[in-house]
């Protein structure tokens, strides 16, 4: 017998499911479609996109800290509620989780695009320093090289390598293979590139020195080399989640990526002021439009996100909107220019 947990929440059967929230005032038209979308979604994840749709209480004054501390200051907090907002439906839910299951995956889209390029980028300007660049500490900033993690003893050009070395041992390619057979290991960089995912491949940058940065930086409108390494981690952000099929939508970027001078890309100017719009993914969406611009210019990609974005299905009778993925007043000029 497993040991006892304290978990008060019972199992429920689909129609039990339904019956809670129907209970809680959700409006279900077609009874038979939503027991369908509970079956094979799953009632914990369409709750991601209900839960907006939520009653909330009045304004809580919090004043003190974790643990009965007290603040600094005061923080102003609302509570979700069992019961719906009047006109919530079960439907708005499925449409909002549809509409946020395909802005995922034209987000992957983009970044494959991007992925690809910068592979290239960065094996090409280490591969003119070394064939085997990536395997000498000196060619890197010494925060990566030289600097020790306090938790591992490493640094993090030591994990980046241990990275790479499971993902080409994990590699099924034929060009793995056949480097192997005929040259040996190590791989030289323009083809150990191809086994990086978006996480090493933004890492690696991250590592690089100050001159190379710079250098891929600029190619894409970006002067500031440490700057476009936040991007690029930002992106390895919006890429996790939309690889493991979580909620984009008013998800809370708390990692959120540096910008520029607008001097320099002025876009940025919309958001250097706007709060929720850098913590909300329609700067990631932007950011990859900047890159995804210099890195394959004719692409459709920007075209076909503008579309879909002005779909976005109508929920204002409940105060949802496009605002809540971050877009500014004016987004579709921003987005345009």
């Amino acid at each position: 017998m497993p040991p006892e947990i304290g978990y008060s929440k019972p199992w429920l059967s689909y129609e039990d499911q339904l019956a809670k929230l129907t209970e809680r005032g959700l409006l279900v038209t077609d009874r038979a479609k939503a027991l369908e979308y509970l079956e094979r979604i799953g009632y914990y994840r369409l709750s991601g996109y209900w839960f907006p749709f939520r009653e909330r209480s009045g304004p809580l004054v919090l004043l003190d800290g974790p643990g009965g501390r007290p603040r600094d200051r005061k923080r102003v907090e609302t509570i979700a509620l069992d019961d719906f907002k009047p006109g919530a439906t079960f439907e708005q839910a499925v449409r909002l989780y549809v509409f946020d299951k395909q802005l995922r995956l034209l987000a992957m889209d983009a970044l494959e695009r991007i992925e690809i390029a910068l592979r290239v980028d960065i094996s090409h300007t280490l591969g003119r320093l070394d064939a085997f660049a990536y395997l000498r500490p000196e060619l890197f900033h010494e925060s990566f090289s030289r600097r020790l993690d306090p938790k591992t003893g490493l640094t993090g050009h030591h994990a980046w390598l241990d990275k790479q070395a499971q993902l080409i041992v994990r590699s099924k390619e034929e060009f793995v293979r056949h480097n192997k057979a005929k040259y040996g290991l190590p791989l030289a960089v323009w083809v150990s590139c191809e086994v990086w995912d978006f996480g090493a491949m933004s890492k690696l940058y991250a590592g690089m020195r100050v001159q190379e940065q710079n250098a891929i930086a600029a190619k894409y409108g970006v002067a500031d080399g440490r700057v476009f390494a936040s991007w690029l981690r930002s992106l390895n952000y919006l890429r996790n989640v939309c690889a493991h099929h979580s909620r984009l939508w008013n998800r809370n970027i708390v990692d959120q990526p540096k910008l520029p001078p607008a001097s320099e890309v002025p876009w940025v100017v919309h958001f250097e002021q706007h709060k929720h719009a850098r913590a909300r993914c329609f700067l990631l969406l932007r950011i990859a439009r900047h890159v995804l611009q210099r890195a394959n210019p004719g692409s459709t990609w920007p075209a076909r996100l503008h579309e879909h974005l002005q779909c976005f299905p109508d929920l204002s009778h409940l105060g949802l909107g496009l605002t809540d993925l971050g877009t500014p007043l004016g987004w579709e000029a921003i987005w345009r220019g």
